[in-house]
């Protein structure tokens, strides 16, 4: 099927499967190739039912996992002229879906910015924070293969897509921020504008950037993927790379709040002055060639998105405890709502 895929245009329906279709990248996605005029399967867990707009937009759901090769293979069925993989790890995750290459047209496949490397090698996850070139580009250095851990995965997940005789486009998102998140990062100064907090203790003097990805923004750039198949590494971030203090601001403002950002000097002191942000220089991505690429302009840009996020994030940590809700982010392993060492640390200050 790679060798003349089709197009969602001129009459002819074609076929998207998503695999990780009900997450945060899968639903918005579907919805969105479904709004093209694709038709759209979708492969999930099951570890929660169908999002209803899916099945409103006539999305198939296939439920499973990927892992199941019998699985996978009822998902594939006779042939999809689209695979988008949003739930890819390693290569292992690549062979798995190109083991059907012959019924593929294209892919776009999830990647991360944690691939990128600095000079001396040191990459997210590693014992040392990388220092990048702000407006970092996809050129730049990557992990090491073989490596062990995510950021390593991550690039032998690409290196396996790459190689392969399929235009597959590869996209390398940063702070993912969307609905049906796991790791709702902006739960950190959600909470506290529920639990009252006017006050907050920003490491790094609050002037962390780690840019931010909306899931409407990478949901563009799929959307634009798929209508020009090609082999290319693409970056996957926000127009903008707002501070933490930044962030925090916006957050608070959106929900009609006023804030304090105390800035702290350098590291964390314990767990005073962590953020989900929180990192020792800039981690800030550039986005011309998505641009020169596919014609992308971005949907969205960071504090329009916030609105709607805020308001998912309050409903699902109402719904059941937070820690169930967002189990990503609660096993960070570290207290990001330690208010009496913060309080601690703010009295002795005053």
């Amino acid at each position: 099927m790679h060798a003349g895929y089709w197009r969602p245009y001129g009459g002819v329906m074609s076929t998207a499967l998503i695999i990780g279709g009900n997450g945060q990248i899968g639903v918005p996605a579907a919805l969105a190739l479904a709004a093209d005029g694709w038709q759209v399967r979708v492969l999930h867990r099951g570890s929660r039912p169908l999002e209803p707009e899916l099945a409103e937009r006539g999305v198939r759901e296939i439920r499973g996992d990927r892992d199941d090769g019998t699985v996978l293979a009822t998902a594939v069925g006779d042939g999809v002229d689209l695979v988008v993989d949003c739930v890819a790890f390693n290569a292992g995750h690549a062979d798995q879906v190109l083991r059907h290459r012959a019924d593929l047209g294209s892919a776009v496949v999830i990647s991360s910015a944690a691939v990128y490397a600095d000079g001396e090698g040191r990459y997210l996850g590693g014992p040392e924070f990388p220092h990048l070139d702000v407006g970092q580009d996809e050129d730049g250095p990557t992990a090491q293969p073989g490596l062990g851990g995510y950021a390593s995965g991550k690039v032998e997940l690409e290196q396996a897509w790459l190689a392969a005789d399929i235009p597959a486009t590869v996209l390398r998102p940063g702070a993912i921020h969307g609905r049906f998140a796991q790791n709702p990062r902006e739960w950190f100064a959600l909470k506290r504008v529920l639990d009252g907090r006017t006050d907050v203790v920003l490491a790094h003097e609050g002037r962390s950037r780690f840019h931010p990805s909306a899931t409407e923004n990478v949901t563009e750039l799929i959307r634009l993927a798929a209508a020009r198949p090609g082999r290319r590494i693409l970056n996957a971030v926000d127009p903008q790379a707002p501070t933490t203090t930044e962030i925090v601001a916006a957050v608070y403002a959106t929900r009609g709040r006023d804030v304090t950002v105390h800035p702290m000097p350098g590291e964390p002191e314990g767990n005073v002055g962590l953020s989900p942000w929180g990192v020792p220089v800039p981690f800030v991505l550039d986005m011309s060639r998505a641009a020169a690429d596919l014609g992308y302009r971005p949907v969205i840009d960071y504090v329009a998105s916030l609105g709607p996020f805020l308001d998912w994030i309050e409903r699902a940590a109402t719904a059941r405890d937070w820690r169930e809700a967002f189990g990503d982010f609660a096993a960070g392993g570290a207290d990001l709502f330690d208010y009496a060492a913060e309080d601690a640390w703010l009295a002795a200050r005053r």
